[in-house]
């Protein structure tokens, strides 16, 4: 279609762009508009349209529409994600969580590895029906990978179903986010958390536009075919998708996830200077890349329930997503705008510089966490001793609550039936005998003068 390398990128910032702000309200539609069922079947309503308008506008030659199309699209994806996770914890809490989300990523990560080496091998089998190349045969590529935006719809309707008769049977209740988004809870974030956003934005802006543009920098630098080029630059989220679980399931035996961070991001910024300074085999530092990408996701999102109160924690959430995705889409119209005028050394250059901006970030984070007995670096263990011991506590105050009100309630004087019976009169505005209790003759006299 004649585009450069700035328009492409910005087909990915377009996706982020409605992101900015659908973070933060989300998990509200679903929880107070939509519900959980009807919200994850509009939000998967929006992806099909905008693969549908995104199709389009190929087959048209017109690139302002997939922009729209990519809009379109950007504002069903993350909200669905988040009515994914819904679904999960409504059906999962307390039981296999952990493994789910595990298990929700990889899934992601092999869909995204199946896109990258299956749509050219699609658009070769187009090209061939048709006999020539050019938007047409973009555009009907683009519709036939559609497919599966229609078999999310599906599932969506189908889940839909089952947990509407989850509700019958079980009286199972519709899940819900749990999300309280107070944007008036930003100015009370630690510092701790800021860092945690800095690393955030940093590290994926090192990421995510790298592998969008890494097919062409390994045919060019490397001279990989299309197909080699497709495969090497889906290793990282070949990788992730088993890997994933397996870390998670680390890091939640060791704690200390400071350190882990610390070390997907070392790692990261090693892998990112040998594609840019060496002509070592690219799959060393691609292979480095996916382990450390999969590692950091699994060591960073949890910190933030470390370091802000529950209430506050939709608002967090809310608050890192929408910077992400505000840094993607910067980032990837910048790293367009460097790639046309300086080249892939230079946008290697950019992207080393993001990453060292994260690892900065790490290391003010460990000493602000240490000087504050903050949390994030502790072992599972001393976690799992501290939280026993605080629960310990809890338990024992709601112990002396109990015995003081209990006490209290025998120092008070048991009325009898009879006594309750004047009393109930008395408020009535009966008259009561005089030979009772004075202090009933008395609550009598008020009644009546009321």
């Amino acid at each position: 279609m004649k585009v450069n390398t700035a328009q492409f990128m910005a087909l990915y910032a377009w996706y982020s762009w409605p992101n900015v702000v659908l973070c933060f309200f989300g998990g509200f539609l679903i929880d107070r508009v939509f519900g959980i069922r009807l919200g994850t079947v509009i939000f998967s309503i929006f992806v099909c349209a905008g693969q549908v308008v995104f199709a389009l506008g190929a087959l048209f030659n017109t690139f302002w529409l997939m922009e729209v199309g990519r809009f379109i699209f950007g504002i069903g994806g993350e909200s669905l994600a988040v009515a994914q996770n819904t679904y999960a914890v409504s059906w999962f809490k307390g039981k296999e969580l952990n493994l789910v989300f595990g298990l929700q990523l990889s899934m992601a990560r092999i869909g995204s590895t199946v896109n990258m080496n299956i749509m050219g091998w699609i658009y070769s089998r187009v090209q061939d029906l048709l006999g020539y190349a050019g938007p047409s045969t973009l555009g009907l590529a683009l519709l036939i990978g559609g497919v599966t935006c229609l078999f999310s719809l599906s599932c969506a309707l189908i889940l839909a179903y089952l947990d509407r008769r989850a509700e019958k049977l079980l009286c199972k209740e519709q899940g819900k986010t749990g999300e309280v988004i107070k944007l008036t809870d930003v100015k009370d974030f630690s510092l701790s958390l800021w860092l945690i956003f800095v690393i955030c934005v940093c590290y994926y802006a090192a990421v995510f536009p790298f592998i969008g543009l890494g097919k062409v920098f390994f045919i060019e630098k490397f001279r990989f075919s299309p197909q080699e080029a497709s495969a090497i630059n889906s290793i990282v989220y070949i990788i992730s998708a088993p890997m994933s679980p397996v870390f998670g399931l680390l890091v939640d035996k060791v704690g200390k996830n400071i350190i882990w961070v610390l070390c997907a991001v070392v790692t990261t910024l090693a892998s990112h200077i040998m594609l840019a300074f060496t002509f070592w085999n690219p799959w060393i530092a691609m292979c480095l890349l996916g382990v450390a990408y999969s590692l950091l996701a699994c060591a960073l999102w949890p910190m933030v329930a470390f370091v802000v109160p529950e209430h506050q924690l939709g608002t967090a959430y809310g608050f890192m997503q929408s910077i992400q995705n505000l840094g993607l889409a910067v980032i990837a119209i910048a790293a367009g705008m460097i790639l046309d005028t300086r080249g892939y050394l230079f946008l290697e250059v950019f992207f080393s510089a993001c990453v060292c901006l994260s690892l900065l970030a790490v290391v003010m984070l460990y000493f602000v966490n240490h000087l504050t007995g903050g949390d994030l670096n502790w072992s599972a263990k001393k976690r799992a001793k501290l939280q026993k011991a605080a629960a310990s506590e809890a338990e024992e105050q709601e112990r002396l609550r109990r015995q003081n009100e209990d006490d209290l309630a025998k120092l008070l004087p048991k009325a009898d039936a009879f006594s309750l019976r004047n009393k109930y009169l008395s408020r009535l505005g009966a008259q009561l005998p005089g030979h009772y209790s004075s202090c009933f003759s008395t609550l009598a006299h008020r009644s009546v003068l009321k």
